[in-house]
């Protein structure tokens, strides 16, 4: 069973800037943690090189390519996609030309109350989701997660455990793991078989997680809110 986590972000995010860890320090602290398999996912940028997959290969960990892409208003997670297909991507439905065994296209947070989660799109787009996600930051009184659980079941989706990760706190709170080679054909095909498990414990009432979920909600809007005073 690979220990994985397709949702991930880095210093090197164009839109999160208040993310501080470098791709290598992410790549140490998933190896701390025993993972497998990463991608990193910064918003729409394509965050991989030959040097990063190296740096993670030497730590027994396969780095797939990724990115968080804005289409039409709402956040996508692309998988193993080219810089140049990425870039031909202007709606949901042109994902669907790109698509194949060797591509993986998951609806991050896709009911949260957020105004780039996709919300009714998954269901108008089901034939470009490969999976959903159920995402780390949720407490059980308060978890978005249950319509993309009872979506996916309905839809005969797989779900996929990511944790979203902005802060290295958060690493490891929400994982998957997959019965799968580690590598990007056998990874892909075996959670497109729904061979894989999702692994997440919710935040407690405990300051640690109450800082975790407030630096996760207010950061990046306190982060938009100063770069617009000091571009004006």
């Amino acid at each position: 069973m690979l220990k994985a986590d397709f949702h991930l972000h880095t210093n090197a995010d164009p839109q999160d800037r208040h993310v501080t860890h470098t791709g290598e320090q992410l790549i140490d602290g998933a190896a701390e943690q025993g993972f497998d398999c990463l991608a990193i996912t910064n918003h729409n940028a394509l965050t991989w090189s030959d040097s990063l997959k190296e740096y993670a290969a030497a730590r027994g960990i396969l780095l797939i390519p990724g990115v968080e892409l804005t289409v039409q208003g709402c956040h996508i997670v692309l998988l193993n996609f080219t810089a140049a297909e990425i870039q031909r991507i202007k709606t949901i439905k042109d994902i669907k030309q790109f698509t194949g065994p060797d591509r993986l296209v998951i609806a991050p947070h896709p009911f949260y109350p957020l105004a780039h989660a996709l919300k009714h799109e998954v269901e108008r787009n089901l034939a470009v989701f490969d999976a959903l996600e159920v995402t780390s930051l949720y407490f059980r009184w308060m978890n978005f997660n249950g319509k993309a659980q009872r979506t996916a079941q309905k839809c005969g989706l797989p779900l996929i455990g990511s944790s979203d990760t902005h802060f290295l706190s958060q690493l490891g709170l929400t994982h998957s793991l997959i019965e799968a080679e580690n590598n990007i054909p056998s990874v892909f095909s075996a959670i497109r078989s729904r061979q894989v498990q999702v692994v997440t414990t919710p935040l407690t009432l405990t300051w640690k997680d109450i800082e975790l979920a407030v630096n996760f909600t207010l950061t990046p809007l306190l982060s938009k809110v100063w770069r617009r005073i000091i571009s004006t």
